[in-house]
């Protein structure tokens, strides 16, 4: 089974680097863009085939080391 996390900065939290590359963007000549937010999506291999087992545990890694919940939000698909 495999598990993908999607990890963005909560609404309201400065992103710099989003900033960074839609200041590029602009100089590159594509206009219009007003904002970017920039995040990081995690594949997991895992091993077993119970659904819900597995949310729970993904569940966990993201509270205890691959989200910062206090300033990032986080979305879990099955693929």
């Amino acid at each position: 089974m495999k598990a993908r996390v999607h990890i963005m900065l909560k609404d309201g939290v400065l992103d710099p680097q989003g900033e960074a590359v839609r200041h590029a963007l602009g100089t590159l000549g594509f206009e219009g863009v007003t904002g970017v937010r920039q995040g990081k999506v995690i594949e997991l291999d895992l091993a077993g085939e119970d659904r819900s087992a597995a949310e729970t545990q993904v569940k966990a890694m993201c509270e205890k080391l691959l989200s910062n919940t206090v300033i990032e939000k986080y979305s879990i698909e099955f693929i």
